[in-house]
C-alpha cells in the first residue's frame, strides 16, 4: 500500500504565522493562456481504509493542534506536551497522488491537468528525467545553443562509485553538490560535461562474487580458471551494475550518460596499460621486495586506505575469519632473552605480538640508556631457538617505554625493517600468505595458523622459564576493513611506483596556488602527508582487475646477481622486442610469463580525469574539457584519490587535472554516528525519496553480510530509529536538506525528519503556486520583466525581495556556499512570499476587477523564484514552471533547466534596499499586533489599531503600508495618532520601539473578568514552570545555557501577563461587565 507520511511540522516552522493557503478555491487549473480542460483528471490515489473517517478525524484533529499552536507560539509558550524539533517519530498516514496520464519513457509530461490539491513526491518526480535526457539537456553540444551561451566550458567527473552495490547517504552528498552546481553553470549558459562512470572495485567485487560462488554452489575461485571466474565477475557486473545508474536517475543527477565509462572498459583499460608502461619508462615504477599490508584472508595486498586503525583500550577478545575461537589482543607478553656468557643475566622484552619471535633477529636499547651500558656490543640467545642475537643501539628506540629494550623483526614490522636495513639485518619471513607459519619457524611451529601459533609458543616460553609476564596494554590494531582480519605486514615482490618527486610537484601546486584546496584548512593534511610520502604498492593479488602489463623472461639460468629479469610492454609482442635488446637472444626463443597480479583500484582510478576523456588519444573531449573545471568529493578520498590524480594526472598529461578541489565532510545520522551497516543507519537515499516500511529495513539487514551479533545490535538500532519506518520525502527535499548543511566545514548530521521538514517546504512552494495560478486565471499575459512596474508598494517590496534572493544565490554559488542559497531561497519563499506578499494581496485580488499590477508580480514571483530553485528542486521547479503561461514574444526554453539563471544584473532594476529596511519595521508592528492579540484572545474580532509616535514624521514610513498592516495583523482599519494626543480608553497599548506605540481596541470585544480567569490560570502555569527550573541544577555548562534562556522568556511572558491583567482591571474599573448589564 503506497503512503504518504506526516508529522509535526519543526519548531522553527510553528513559528511563522499561519498560512491560509490550505482556504484556496478548489479552481486551480495551472494552465496557459488559451487552455483549456480537454480530458479527465488524471490523478489516482491510493489510501488507507475507512479513508474518508480517518481523514475527516485527522484533518479536525490537526486544525485543533494548529490553533493550540498558533495562540501558544504568539504569546511565547510552549504548547504542553510537545516534543522539540525534530524528535517526533510518530509517522501519519495520508494519501499518495500517483501520475497515471499514459506517458512513453522519453516524452513530456503531461502538464495541462489539474495539480493536485497537495504536494505528492512521486507525482511531481514521474516522467521528467527521461524527457530531460532524450532532449539532450544534459550534453553540452546542446547548451552551446542556448541564447545565454557564455562560450565558457564547466567540466566536471563524479567521483566512480564501487560497482559492489548500491549509493548510501554519502553518495547522495556528493551528487546534490555537484548537480546543483551543474545545473546552475548549465543555466548559467557555459557548456557543461559532468562524467558519469563506476569504479570496478577490485578487492570488494572479488570478495562479492566469491562468496556468491560458494553459496550457490559451493565453489572456491581457485577450482574454476581464471577465465571462467572472471566471465563470473562480468555476468555479476551486467546484473548489478545498473543499480548505481538507477540511483543517480532517481537523485536527478544531470550527468551525461552517452559519455559514461567504467574503469574495466577497453578503452578505459588501453589507458590503464599506457600509463604503466609511460610510468616505467620514466622510472618511476619498479619492482622490489617490500613490506606491504597483507590480507591473509583475501591473500593479497591492500592499500592504506583498506586499513582501519582500531584502537584497543587493553585485554580485548576479537572474532576473526578463519579462527573458530575469540582472540586476544591488547596484552604485553615480556619474555626473556638471555645474555650470553652470563648464566644470570638476560635483557627482558614486552612484545604484543609473540607470533613473530621466531623472526626475530636481533634486540635493541638506545645507546644512552644506563640500564644497558654494559651489554653494548654483547650477544643475546634467542628464548625460542638459542641462536645468538646481537644487541644493538639505535637512537629510535624509546627508553621510557616498556623495559627500554624492543625485539626487531624486520620481516614483519615496518619500523623494525627501518631499523634492520640501517644496521645490515636480514630479515626472516617466519608467516606465510595464507596466515600459519613458514618452515623457518622449525616443524613444531610449520603449517600452524599465527593465532594458535601464538599460545604454542607462550607455552613454551613458560616451560623454559623465560615467560616473565602478561599485562594489559593499550593498543591500535590493523584490520583489513575488507574481510575483518588482522593486517600482518609481509615482505613481497611487487611492483612500486616512485611517488617523491610526483609527490614534490603536488605539495608545491598547492603552496603556489595553482591548486586550490576548499576549504583551505586541508592544505595542512596535504603538505604534511606529501612530505612524508613513501613509495606507492600498486600489485595486487587478484583476478579481477587490470592485469600488470609485465612480463618475468624465464631463462634456463638465472643472472648473476640472482634477481629476476622482468620487462614492460603494452603488449606481449611488445614486451618480447624488449626482452630480446636486453637479453640478446632472439625473440622466437625465449619464454614469457605475465605477471599474474593486477593492479591496485587507486592505480586506474587516479587516471579517471582524462581515462574518462579518451586519454592518450588525442580526443576532441580532452582538447576541450581537460583540465577539469572542479573536482567535488568528501573529504576522506583527499589523499588517497585526490592527491594520486594529482600526482598521475601532472605527470602523464603535463597538467593538472583540475585547479580547484571542493571537499565536503562526512555524513553522521542524526545523533552523530558514524554511518556504519554495523549500527543499522546506513540509508539507500531511495528508502528517503519514497519511504520505506521498518520490516523492508530489517529484511535489507538480513540481506546484507552481518555476522549474528551486528545483525541484532543493528535490527535493534533500527527499532528505536525508525519505529514507523521512513517517511517518503521525495528527491527534492533530500537534495535541499543534505545541501542545508555546511558540508565544507564540520561532519553533517543528517536526520531524517530535516528531509520531512524539506518536503514541508516544497508543500508549501506548490500550495503558493496553486494559489498564483488561480489568480493569473485563464487569459493572462506576462509582461516583459524588464517593463514591469509595481503599482503598489507592497509589490515594490516583494519585487526587491526578489531581486535581493537573486543576489545572494548568485554570490552564493560563484562561492560554492550552497547553504547560503537554501537559507535566501527558505527565506524568500517562506517568509517573504508565502507569509507576507501572498498573505497581503489577497483582498487587493478580491476586488473586481482585478487589478493589473499584483498578477503580474505574481507571475514574476513563481517565475524567477522557480528558477532559483531549480539547481537545487530541479523536478518541483520543473513541474510548475512549466505551467505558467509563457511571456509574447519571448524565445522561451523548454525546459527550467536550460532557462537562464537569474543574474544580479537582470533584476538589479527592481533592488530598492530603503524600502525593505522600511518594511521591517511594518513586519516589526505586525508580530506586535499578533502578540497582543493572542494575549486578549482575539481569535475572531477584528479591532481597531492606533500607532503613535513621539518623534514627527516618523509615522509617515506606515502610511504607505497600513492596508497591508491591518491584513497581516488580522485587525481592523489602522490609523495613526499625532504626537501628544491621548489614546482612546480601553484600548490595549504595546510599544514597538523607544518612540513608537501600539493601541489596539478593547472596549466591546473583551470580557475583562472572565479573560483576568483565563490570565491566572496561564500565569500559573508559567510560575510553576518558573519554580521547577529555578529548583533544577543542569549537569553541563550547555543545559545551563538552555535553562537560562528558559528562564529569561518566562519571566518576559509574566510580566506581559501581568500587564495585561493590570489593563484588564482598568477595563474592569471603567465599565461593567457583559454579565452586570
Amino acid at each position: 500500500m503506497l503512503r504518504v507520511w506526516s508529522a509535526s511540522p519543526p519548531l522553527q516552522t510553528l513559528l511563522m504565522p499561519r498560512s491560509p493557503l490550505a482556504s484556496l478555491p478548489s479552481r486551480c487549473w495551472g494552465l496557459g493562456p488559451s487552455q483549456a480542460l480537454r480530458r479527465s483528471h488524471p490523478l489516482s490515489t491510493q489510501s488507507e481504509p475507512c479513508r474518508s473517517s480517518l481523514s475527516r478525524r485527522n484533518h479536525e484533529a490537526k486544525q485543533k493542534r494548529q490553533r493550540e499552536k498558533q495562540m501558544a507560539l504568539e504569546a511565547g509558550i510552549t504548547p504542553k506536551g510537545k516534543a522539540p524539533a525534530g524528535s517526533s517519530k510518530a509517522w501519519t498516514p495520508k494519501e499518495v497522488v500517483l501520475y497515471e496520464v499514459p506517458t512513453e519513457p522519453g516524452e513530456k509530461k503531461d502538464v495541462y491537468r489539474l495539480l493536485p490539491p497537495a504536494y505528492s513526491p512521486r507525482y511531481v518526480e514521474a516522467a521528467w528525467y527521461s524527457w530531460w535526457v532524450r532532449e539532450g539537456f544534459f550534453k553540452p553540444e546542446y547548451q552551446t545553443r542556448l541564447p545565454q551561451a557564455t562560450g565558457e566550458t564547466f567540466s566536471m567527473c563524479i567521483p566512480p562509485p564501487n560497482v559492489t552495490g548500491s549509493l548510501h547517504i554519502g553518495h547522495a552528498l556528493t551528487v546534490a553538490i555537484q548537480d546543483a552546481l551543474v545545473r546552475w553553470h548549465r543555466m548559467r549558459g557555459d557548456q557543461v560535461l559532468w562524467i558519469p562512470g563506476s569504479d570496478h572495485a577490485g578487492i570488494a567485487t572479488q570478495a562479492v562474487v566469491e562468496k556468491q560462488l560458494w553459496k550457490e554452489r559451493g565453489m572456491r575461485r581457485h577450482e574454476l580458471s581464471r577465465e571462467k571466474f572472471l566471465r563470473e565477475v562480468w555476468k555479476w557486473k551486467d546484473k548489478k551494475g545498473g543499480e548505481i545508474s538507477e540511483q543517480l536517475q532517481a537523485l536527478g543527477a544531470s550527468l551525461d550518460w552517452d559519455r559514461e565509462c567504467f574503469t574495466m572498459d577497453a578503452g578505459f583499460s588501453v589507458a590503464v596499460t599506457e600509463a604503466f608502461v609511460r610510468l616505467y619508462e620514466a622510472g618511476l615504477l619498479y619492482r622490489s621486495q617490500q613490506l606491504v599490508n597483507w590480507s591473509c584472508t583475501l591473500r593479497s595486498a591492500i592499500s592504506d586506505i583498506e586499513v582501519e586503525s582500531r584502537p584497543l583500550p587493553g585485554h580485548t577478545e576479537l572474532q576473526l575469519p578463519g579462527c573458530p575461537t575469540p582472540v586476544s589482543f591488547g596484552l604485553l607478553v615480556s619474555v626473556a632473552f638471555p645474555v650470553d656468557g652470563e648464566p644470570d643475566a638476560e635483557v627482558v622484552v614486552g612484545t604484543t605480538r609473540p607470533e613473530t619471535l621466531p623472526g626475530d633477529v636481533a634486540v635493541a636499547v638506545h645507546p644512552d640508556d644506563s640500564r644497558y651500558t654494559h651489554l653494548h656490543g654483547r650477544q643475546l640467545r634467542h628464548p625460542l631457538t638459542g641462536q645468538l642475537l646481537p644487541l644493538i643501539t639505535d637512537s629510535t628506540v624509546q627508553p621510557h617505554v616498556g623495559t627500554g629494550a624492543v625485539k626487531v623483526t624486520p620481516a614483519h614490522s615496518p619500523a623494525d625493517a627501518e631499523l634492520g636495513a640501517r644496521h645490515g639485518l636480514s630479515p626472516l619471513s617466519v608467516i606465510a600468505e595464507d596466515g600459519t607459519m613458514t618452515s623457518l619457524c622449525g616443524d613444531w611451529l610449520q603449517g600452524l595458523h599465527r593465532f594458535v601459533a601464538r599460545e604454542k609458543i607462550i607455552s613454551a616460553l613458560r616451560e623454559r622459564g623465560l615467560f616473565r609476564g602478561l599485562q594489559n596494554h593499550p593498543m591500535v590494531l590493523p584490520i583489513c576493513s575488507r574481510s575483518g582480519d588482522v593486517i600482518e605486514y609481509l615482505l613481497k615482490s611487487q611492483w612500486f611506483v616512485r611517488c617523491r618527486e610526483m609527490g614534490d610537484r603536488a605539495a608545491q601546486a598547492v603552496e603556489s596556488g595553482a591548486l586550490e584546496l576548499s576549504p583551505s584548512f586541508h592544505q595542512k593534511n596535504w603538505q604534511h602527508w606529501f612530505s612524508h610520502i613513501g613509495d606507492w604498492c600498486v600489485s595486487r593479488q587478484l583476478w579481477w582487475g587490470h592485469r600488470i602489463p609485465a612480463y618475468l623472461v624465464v631463462e634456463e639460468h638465472m643472472k648473476g646477481d640472482g634477481e629476476d629479469c622482468w620487462v614492460v610492454g603494452r603488449t606481449e609482442t611488445e614486451a618480447r622486442k624488449i626482452a630480446a635488446e636486453l637479453t640478446g637472444r632472439s625473440e622466437a626463443e625465449l619464454t614469457l610469463q605475465r605477471d599474474p597480479d593486477v593492479l591496485d583500484t587507486w592505480f586506474s582510478s587516479a587516471l579517471f580525469p582524462f581515462a574518462a576523456l579518451g586519454w592518450p588519444q588525442e580526443t576532441p573531449d580532452l582538447a576541450r574539457f581537460y583540465p577539469l573545471s572542479l573536482l567535488e568529493t568528501g573529504s576522506d578520498l583527499l589523499l588517497f584519490w585526490v592527491g594520486r590524480m594529482v600526482m598521475l594526472g601532472t605527470q602523464l598529461t603535463g597538467q593538472l587535472p583540475f585547479t580547484k578541489v571542493l571537499l565536503h565532510s562526512m555524513v553522521r545520522d542524526g545523533q552523530g554516528r558514524k554511518m556504519s551497516k554495523s549500527l543499522g543507519n546506513v540509508l539507500d537515499p531511495r528508502d528517503i525519496i519514497s519511504g520505506v516500511e521498518l520490516q523492508v529495513l530489517q529484511e535489507k539487514l538480513k540481506d546484507g553480510n552481518l555476522d549474528s551479533t551486528e545483525l541484532a545490535i543493528a535490527a535493534a538500532a533500527q527499532r528505536k530509529d525508525f519505529p514507523h519506518g521512513i517517511p517518503e520525502c521525495g528527491t527534492d527535499a533530500l537534495r535541499f536538506a543534505l545541501c542545508s548543511h555546511r558540508a565544507l566545514g564540520g561532519d553533517v548530521h543528517l536526520s531524517v525528519s530535516e528531509v520531512l521538514s524539506s518536503r514541508h517546504f516544497c508543500n508549501k512552494i506548490w500550495n503558493a503556486l496553486r494559489f498564483i495560478l488561480n489568480a493569473l486565471g485563464e487569459g493572462f499575459v506576462p509582461q516583459p520583466a524588464e517593463e514591469l512596474s509595481p503599482s503598489s508598494p507592497t509589490d515594490a517590496w516583494i519585487l526587491s525581495r526578489l531581486a535581493h534572493t537573486a543576489q545572494e544565490c548568485e554570490r552564493a554559488f560563484l562561492a560554492r556556499e550552497l547553504p547560503l542559497i537554501t537559507h535566501a531561497l527558505h527565506h524568500f519563499w517562506l517568509h517573504s512570499l508565502c507569509d507576507v506578499y501572498l498573505e497581503a494581496v489577497k483582498p487587493v485580488l478580491s476586488h473586481s476587477p482585478h487589478p493589473q499590477g499584483p498578477p503580474q508580480v505574481l507571475f514574476s514571483c513563481a517565475d524567477v523564484g522557480l528558477r532559483l530553485l531549480a539547481p537545487l528542486m530541479p523536478f518541483l521547479a520543473e513541474e510548475l514552471w512549466q505551467r505558467l503561461p509563457p511571456r509574447p514574444g519571448s524565445n522561451s526554453a523548454p525546459s527550467i533547466s536550460v532557462a537562464p539563471y537569474p543574474t544580479t544584473h537582470s533584476l538589479e532594476h527592481w533592488r530598492q534596499p530603503a524600502l525593505e529596511q522600511h518594511f521591517s519595521q511594518v513586519q516589526e508592528a505586525v508580530q506586535v499586533l499578533r502578540a497582543l492579540r493572542a494575549t486578549y484572545q482575539l481569535t475572531k474580532a477584528r479591532p481597531r489599531v492606533l500607532l503613535q509616535s513621539s518623534e514627527p514624521g516618523e509615522l509617515s514610513l506606515f502610511k504607505p503600508f497600513l492596508e497591508p498592516l491591518a491584513t497581516l495583523g488580522h485587525c481592523g482599519a489602522v490609523g495613526l495618532l499625532p504626537p501628544g494626543v491621548a489614546a482612546p480608553s480601553g484600548w490595549a497599548q504595546a510599544p514597538l520601539s523607544d518612540t513608537i506605540q501600539v493601541y489596539m481596541e478593547l472596549q466591546g470585544l473583551v470580557d475583562p473578568q472572565a479573560h483576568l480567569a483565563l490570565l491566572a490560570a496561564r500565569r500559573r502555569k508559567l510560575q510553576k514552570q518558573l519554580d521547577g527550573l529555578m529548583a533544577w541544577t543542569p549537569s553541563g555548562g550547555e543545559e545551563e545555557t538552555k535553562r537560562q534562556q528558559r528562564l529569561s522568556s518566562l519571566q518576559l511572558e509574566l510580566s506581559k501577563l501581568d500587564k495585561a491583567a493590570s489593563h484588564l482591571r482598568q477595563l474592569t474599573d471603567a465599565c461593567p461587565s457583559p454579565k452586570e448589564l
